[in-house]
């Protein structure tokens, strides 16, 4: 649509950085790393994507029995038995419903988005992000901290590395940024092969540890006696249990990755992309198959981890803190086997980071350059990688690699993204008419948004840190909005028959267009119109013209295409109705169209507008109109660099 500019070559490191970035200065270009996410043309079996998903979800095993005997102490089983319930009969028909509702990976953010629109829409799905953010960034930073953890603690390695966690944590998030500056590729085969092995020796360990409570029979007495001298009867610790579920809310994390993997499965031969029913139904087994396997590994390693390990060994410097499990492997069967279930749990963790790491650099751009909201170089992997890398070191340092500390700030990422994920899924059931599924969905929104309240009085670190990235998210995106205010963003131009003809006709004589913004749209208000444009510019009653009119939709949208339509009015003026989110960019893409499409130079023309140029900015930026005609020249200065070929803006 416009002249390409001529610029210098760019430096190998400015070419590496930004390789893959697509010419986003025309309007339209969506290519490159981080274009709209396309379906893969061949899938995978569901039960393999539920192991890339796995690395997330499952690898919380390696931190999250420690975490819960620490909120819930000797209650530890019973409340995790609440969150298992909670998962089954709550998170699990919420995301069943969501992959039904959004097939596409897009995740209940997308849902959300569909429901609202203006500016109040995009504020809100940023603030989503932004709770979005801190769940992915926390999931690398604790990850590696759990990783290093397991490092340091193990016995062969104690001695040597003891007081070098935060060394070893930065280390791990360090060759994690250095593997996708090179280019990473998710791997199914490994992450099956990672979550395949670690399921194993987690089944060996439970195993161990059930064998060793049941043989030892003074372990289970022991702590029901302690239960019963501590909390009395059975309903007080069902009570107390569901006091301190929300400290366990981690136990929750995985189902948003479980979403967002969707496009990677397989599906049925005759699926579309309006309806992959066969997507759908395996993603849903895909879920509900993770969802269980938790679930029995949850209750078990808490159960064993509470009954055979100290309390004091939970607690920060115990040799269980953040390792419980691989205490249990040490202990029971041995430093050998105790060896590889940590390298197995490392491996696992810092493979959960990489996929966090790719959701980042996926959910991101998935929304900011729709929204305009994204600098030019957002779109390149490279620049992004280093940017969240810094990000994750800046959250490591601030919690000092510590797996318990980030506990509040990751379980607050993960249950704000569920909370909005059911209230997503009561509305859309609410909207199909199914009644019993909205109050059910509605009543597990209640639990979810309970447990996130909660969860934020009690550690608030959580939302601290989301505010944190909600804030920098806004202010960069509200930055970038404003630096790319001129550019030209209509995607294509397309012109009824009627229009078209009248374009046609123009094109033989000069091309003249009046701007108009559409009030009565009588006879004398296209006359009066045509009667001042020629006093103002001094011309001839035998100039002919063709208005234009811009209907604003929604202002807050950044690109989009643009239909043109001709009516003729009143028997005699020819008009040109358009709809768009910005009137200076609609007029300014026209313009450039007719002027490729006929070869001639069109001119438009305008009033000055009333007001203050700040205050006419503004009403540009937030409602796509204000001060038209100087918007529209300038819009068409950047598209198109040669004032010979700039269609001409004429004001009166």
């Amino acid at each position: 649509m416009a002249t390409t500019e001529h610029h210098p070559p760019p430096s190998r490191l400015r070419a590496w950085m930004l390789e893959g970035l697509s010419d986003m200065g025309k309007a339209g270009g969506r290519q490159g790393p981080h274009a709209e996410p396309q379906p893969a043309h061949e899938g995978q079996r569901w039960w393999r994507v539920m192991c890339l998903t796995g690395v997330d979800y499952f690898s919380t095993l390696g931190y999250q029995p420690g975490i819960a005997a620490l909120a819930a102490g000797l209650l530890s089983p019973i409340a995790t038995i609440v969150l298992v319930i909670v998962t089954l009969a709550g998170a699990l028909p919420v995301y069943r419903r969501v992959a039904e509702e959004s097939p596409h990976g897009q995740g209940s953010i997308a849902m959300l988005e569909r429901l609202l629109s203006f500016w109040q829409g995009k504020l809100f799905v940023l603030t989503l992000l932004g709770f979005a953010a801190t769940d992915f960034l926390i999931t690398i930073t604790l990850s590696a901290a759990d990783a290093s953890t397991h490092l340091v603690e193990n016995p062969h390695l104690t001695g040597v590395l003891h007081g070098h966690q935060m060394e070893i944590t930065l280390f791990l998030i360090a060759l994690l940024g250095a593997v996708f500056l090179k280019g990473f590729l998710e791997a199914i085969g490994v992450a099956a092969t990672l979550v395949g092995i670690y399921l194993g020796l987690n089944v060996v360990v439970v195993v161990s540890g059930l064998w060793h409570v049941l043989t030892a029979e003074h372990v289970v007495t022991d702590w029901t006696s302690a239960l019963t001298t501590e909390h009395g009867n059975i309903f007080v610790m069902i009570g107390l249990a569901l006091i301190v579920f929300p400290k366990l809310a981690l136990g929750l994390s995985g189902f948003e990755t479980g979403v967002a993997v969707m496009p990677h499965v397989e599906g049925d031969p005759g699926d579309t992309e309006e309806k992959p029913t066969g997507r759908i139904r395996d993603a849903k087994k895909l879920l509900t198959t993770a969802a269980l396997i938790m679930s029995g590994f949850l209750i078990t390693t808490s159960f064993i981890t509470t009954l055979l390990i100290p309390e004091n060994e939970f607690k920060s410097g115990g040799q269980a803190n953040g390792r419980a499990l691989a205490y249990l492997a040490h202990e029971y069967l041995g430093n050998a086997f105790g060896t590889v279930y940590d390298v197995s749990t490392i491996a696992i963790l810092w493979f959960a980071g990489a996929s966090a790491m790719a959701g980042l650099l996926s959910l991101m751009p998935r929304y900011l350059p729709r929204y305009g909201m994204a600098p030019h170089w957002a779109r390149a992997v490279r620049p992004m990688v280093i940017v969240f890398t810094l990000i994750a070191f800046l959250v490591t340092w601030i919690f000092d690699a510590n797996v318990d500390a980030q506990g509040g700030a990751y379980a607050t990422g993960v249950l704000v993204l569920i909370s909005s994920a059911a209230i997503a899924v009561t509305i859309a059931a609410r909207k199909a008419g199914q009644r019993h599924w909205s109050i059910a969905f509605a009543v597990i929104s209640a639990v979810f948004l309970y447990t996130t309240v909660v969860n934020v009085i009690e550690r608030p670190d959580g939302v601290k840190i989301g505010a944190c990235f909600i804030a920098g998210i806004i202010l960069v995106s509200l930055l970038s909005r404003l630096a790319r205010a001129f550019e030209l963003r209509v995607t294509s131009v397309s012109l009824d028959p009627m229009a078209e003809r009248f374009v046609r006709d123009m094109a033989s004589r000069k091309m003249r267009f009046i701007a108009n913004e559409p009030d009565r749209r009588d006879k004398a208000e296209y006359r009066d119109k045509v009667e001042q444009i020629r006093r103002d510019n001094e011309m001839p009653e035998q100039e002919d013209f063709i208005f234009v009119e811009v209907t604003v939709t929604d202002p807050s949208e950044f690109e989009a295409s643009l239909t043109v339509r001709g009516e003729v009015m009143h028997n005699r003026y020819r008009v040109l109705t358009l709809e768009s989110a910005s009137i200076p960019n609609a007029l300014a893409a026209l313009l450039l169209h007719v002027r490729d499409e006929t070869g001639c130079t069109p001119h438009i023309y305008f009033e000055w507008t009333e007001g203050g140029p700040f205050a006419n900015f503004l009403r540009f930026f937030l409602f796509g109109q204000g001060e038209v005609a100087p918007v529209t020249r300038e819009v068409l200065r950047e598209a198109e660099p040669d004032p010979a070929r700039r269609p001409r803006v004429h004001t009166g």
